[in-house]
């Protein structure tokens, strides 16, 4: 069987144009790209989970969640809720880094984890941002199904495109961050990076609901 490339290339690139972008799932990857701590996991369960997603998209389940009010309106809470409480961690981080918390990066061997760095919060965190976040169904399940539906029996070369692309982007995001570590020796600079991440989470969780009402 010939492979239609063309689909494919079409996959990747709609799968990178949607998942390029400073969004909850993102900011967390970065930061524990950059922090070192359990990259692997991380990159592992939003590739797999992205996966997923775009399989039951392009089997047709995108439609069914695109028609059902209950679900859309319970995946918005839900994940408004999971941000902003994401955002208010980052918050706390920001007002109350410890000297050590910055001096300690980059000074670790490359792919070593930092000390204190437990597997289940981070592996728990990153399911709640990629299964609890309405942007992540929308992009996927809804948005990709509904394109690969559109591409007949190519359909499953363009999901393979989109999850090769989506790949791509988490681990070149979660291991390319380290190479920001130098720049995050002072505890300062990590100061700013989780009022950034905090803020980022604050905008998206308020334009979920925002969005939300005027639906409604």
């Amino acid at each position: 069987m010939e492979i239609p490339w063309s689909v494919v290339a079409s996959g990747l690139g709609l799968g990178l144009a949607l998942i390029v972008a400073i969004g909850a799932q993102n900011a967390h990857v970065l930061r524990q790209g950059m922090r070192r701590e359990h990259v692997g996991t991380v990159v592992a369960i939003c590739a797999v989970s992205d996966a997923a997603l775009v399989v039951v998209g392009t089997a047709g389940l995108g439609a069914v969640i695109a028609a059902s009010t209950v679900l859309r309106v319970t995946m918005t809470l839900l994940g408004a809720a999971v941000l902003l409480g994401y955002a208010a961690m980052a918050a706390r981080r920001a007002l109350r880094h410890s000297p050590s918390d910055g001096l300690t990066v980059g000074t670790e061997r490359p792919g070593s984890v930092r000390p204190g760095a437990r597997w289940g919060p981070v592996a728990l965190t990153t399911l709640a941002l990629t299964w609890l976040n309405p942007h992540v169904y929308l992009d996927t399940v809804v948005l990709l199904g509904s394109v690969a539906a559109g591409q007949g029996e190519a359909r499953w070369w363009f999901a393979a495109g989109a999850v090769a692309g989506s790949l791509t982007w988490f681990t070149a995001l979660g291991l390319g961050a380290r190479l920001l570590s130098p720049l995050l020796a002072r505890p300062g600079a990590w100061r700013v990076v989780d009022a950034v991440i905090a803020t980022v989470m604050l905008v998206i969780a308020f334009r979920l609901v925002a969005g939300l009402w005027s639906v409604g």
